[in-house]
């Protein structure tokens, strides 16, 4: 019998080193001032389960969660369609492809404080060209005064940032499809929306599966867009998970209070990321399922 060389374990060990110093241990010290009232430096007192008991009654908590929670759905709802259809619209070959390409790209490179304040300047009544425009319509609008202006803005900035990645995915999806299939289909005599429903958008299922589940993760951690943009508000309407996370640690030191609640927030992002990712697993065998019906 051949023996097993077992070095080959020994190049991976960088890796795990790395993810022990920037994950594993980060996430030990979270676990341990998550159980404990950190009276001073020198005086802890075990408390047990006490902070998550407290965090999961605080109503703050509760409200800025299902504010998280429908502004991440918004962002799917609006940015995959909005991505896909972008993707079908840009030019697939030549300079002109490579030309649109940069283009669609240079929102993802500004830095996310930057973004913030760019909206911030562009929401402004006086000197902003969105807010100037609708003040001139006759339209009473105001991010810094009005909840549901702020909100809405929150969500057309991360539009406007983030729809470009679901785009370039979604093409590079797109350029992955054989010709064959658009060959046959124009055999066939096939409409653009029956080539995008039968050919396209069943290719394109893993990548958007990659897309959802970045854009809700990356969502649900939004921090500083709306931070810079609104500080939080007008009151509690763009006070967001992370943002009140930070409230907790940094704001009012609350280490153990807020460790609990990162730890709750880490398992609600990977409960919700399970179910989302099963549910699309699910609808896209049942689609394919139901392709080689009518194929059969």
């Amino acid at each position: 019998m051949k023996p097993v060389n077992q070095k080959a374990w020994l190049l991976i060990l960088p890796v795990v080193l790395c993810v022990a110093f920037s994950a594993v241990l980060p996430l030990m010290t979270v676990v341990n001032y998550s159980v404990q009232d950190i009276i001073s430096p020198e005086r802890r007192v075990f408390v047990g389960t006490e902070w998550f008991k407290s965090v999961m009654r605080d109503e703050d908590l509760q409200g800025a969660l299902l504010r998280q929670i429908g502004f991440s759905l918004a962002v799917l709802l609006v940015e995959i369609p909005l991505g896909i259809g972008l993707a079908l619209s840009m030019p697939a070959k030549g300079a002109r492809s490579s030309a649109v390409l940069v283009l669609v790209a240079i929102s993802l490179l500004i830095p996310w404080n930057v973004v913030g304040t760019i909206w911030q300047i562009y929401g402004r009544t006086d000197i902003g060209l969105m807010g100037a425009a609708l003040a001139k319509l006759g339209i009473d609008y105001s991010y810094t005064g009005n909840a549901t202006d702020a909100w809405f803005t929150v969500l057309l900035m991360d539009v406007w940032h983030w729809t470009p990645l679901v785009a370039l995915l979604c093409f590079a999806g797109l350029r992955a499809i054989p010709d064959a299939y658009y060959q046959a289909a124009r055999i066939d005599g096939a409409s653009k929306f029956a080539v995008f429903r039968f050919i396209q958008l069943p290719k394109l299922r893993g990548v958007l599966m990659i897309a959802v589940l970045l854009r809700f993760m990356d969502s649900f951690m939004i921090y500083t867009e709306p931070f810079v943009l609104t500080g939080g508000g007008p009151g509690n309407a763009t006070t967001f998970l992370s943002q009140y996370l930070t409230q907790k640690a940094v704001g009012q030191f609350d280490l153990g209070p807020a460790a609990a609640f990162s730890l709750i927030y880490f398992l609600i992002i990977l409960l919700l990321c399970f179910i989302l990712y099963n549910w699309m697993q699910r609808v896209g065998q049942d689609a394919a399922t139901t392709e080689g019906a009518a194929h059969g």
